[in-house]
């Protein structure tokens, strides 16, 4: 489908470049019949608070048809294209998906040493473009992590590129700030929530969320049934505007409505003036335990906490932790908030992650293929740490991961199933407060799906 969307976007610039005139009467013949309307939206509010809507009409006399005509013919066209960058993004290929014909840009890009790194692939990169009517470059704006990790949670590198006459190129990269913004998406489960939430285009971190919120009411993989719908507002980091593809820790889910078989259930993020933030219903008690029942969103567990044959030592041997099968690559998240107390290589375990939570209680996560979190970084509950891997004594790719209370081992999947989070300390005027707000948003994001429906 996009393949199609860009030889249709190329075919009419193409068009546009012979022909500007016949662009031109083209948009004057689609616009001489309409008659211009001012209208009024009022955004969902409480009951009683409503705003009253007014309409008013009002004719518009265009300029003679002649002016219009020549001033379209004279403007110059202009083509503005975004795209998310690829791992096997050349300089060719990234300006070709972007519309632009310019041997020059591509030129610079692949000879010139300070911006190679824009096409690397490791690296997660949002590129947009501004092209003249002739394809050639007038700017390229690069957006991706910042270059500090302290600063990825709050900043964005920016690059521009731009054209300096002679063949030339003026490069500008600068440390920018990371936005938030409140968003808002619903949907309807036709196979499973994860595709749902994709086609709403929900962010992966936020559908994680959304089931992690409801996990105690609804069962994600037995109970979600075709026709159930949803309904969330959530915050999102942006760059420019942009919603950024990397820090999967940012961006909370705010408020949302799961309704499951004819059941509706709904919740909120409270945060109080500690920082302290969980998830509740809109009276206030907890939707969400301490610690996650798992260190990854799809797993199976391939050996329990109890007596076990070691697969390489050949012994029995208590086995005092879990292990969970899964490809090399997937994500291993922080089960609970905590600090980093230890990343890196530790003999038999190999990659390992080590963090410690409130109360005397740690977790250890082993075999990983790679560490994304440093010691004494602060981490929340859900954050990406690492990803599977079978470094150190493995006979294959898994996880293992231990729980610890006051340095004793215990089961993990029963810990998991005890905890739960307390209540934010917030008032209960803040909370009816918090509340109506938002009930506010989940209709707003009711009415968008109900409109797209339609």
């Amino acid at each position: 489908m996009t393949g199609w969307l860009d030889r249709a976007a190329e075919n009419a610039h193409k068009f546009a470049q012979r022909n500007p005139r016949a662009v031109a009467a083209g948009v004057m013949f689609s616009l001489a019949g309409f008659a211009a309307t001012a209208f009024g939206v009022a955004s969902p509010s409480a009951p009683g608070t409503e705003i009253a809507q007014q309409i008013i009409s009002e004719d518009v006399q265009p300029l003679p048809v002649h002016e219009q005509l020549e001033a379209l013919a004279a403007h110059q066209l202009e083509l503005n294209r975004s795209t998310a960058g690829r791992a096997n993004d050349t300089a060719d290929r990234l300006l070709s998906r972007l519309g632009v014909n310019d041997a020059s840009a591509a030129s610079f890009l692949r000879r010139e040493r300070g911006v190679r790194d824009l096409l690397d692939g490791r690296v997660p990169r949002l590129f947009t473009a501004r092209a003249d009517e002739s394809g050639r470059l007038k700017e390229l704006v690069v957006r991706m992590p910042a270059e500090r990790r302290d600063q990825i949670t709050t900043h964005f590198t920016r690059v521009t590129l731009h054209p300096a006459g002679h063949g030339g190129w003026k490069v500008r990269r600068e440390q920018a700030q990371l936005e938030s913004q409140v968003r808002l998406g619903s949907g309807t489960v036709r196979n499973s929530l994860f595709t749902a939430t994709d086609e709403a285009g929900l962010p992966d971190t936020i559908a994680t969320q959304l089931s992690e919120m409801f996990s105690e009411e609804v069962d994600f993989h037995r109970e979600i049934k075709k026709g159930d719908t949803f309904s969330v507002a959530y915050e999102t980091l942006t760059a420019d505007g942009e919603p950024i593809t990397w820090n999967e820790g940012a961006g909370h889910l705010l408020a949302a409505e799961y309704i499951n078989r004819g059941r509706v259930y709904q919740g909120m993020w409270v945060r109080d003036a500690m920082g302290r933030g969980a998830y509740v219903g809109m009276d206030g008690q907890p939707k969400q335990r301490s610690f996650l029942a798992s260190p990854m969103e799809f797993s199976r567990v391939t050996s329990g906490f109890a007596m076990r044959m070691h697969p390489i030592l050949q012994t029995m041997r208590a086995h005092q932790g879990v292990d969970y099968g899964a490809p090399v690559g997937t994500p291993v998240r922080t089960v609970g908030s905590g600090v980093v107390d230890f990343a890196g290589w530790r003999n038999g375990f190999g990659n390992v992650v080590e963090i410690q939570h409130d109360g005397d209680r740690s977790t250890l996560y082993a075999h990983l293929s790679r560490i994304d979190v440093r010691k004494g970084e602060h981490v929340e509950q859900g954050t990406r740490i690492g990803a599977v891997g079978a470094t150190g004594w493995a006979t294959g790719p898994h996880l293992h991961f231990e729980f610890r209370i006051r340095g004793v081992h215990q089961d993990p999947l029963q810990v998991a199933k005890a905890t739960q989070t307390p209540m934010a300390s917030v008032s209960r005027a803040e909370l009816q407060q918090l509340a109506t707000s938002a009930r506010t948003q989940i209709a707003a994001a009711r009415s968008m799906g109900a409109v797209r429906a339609e």
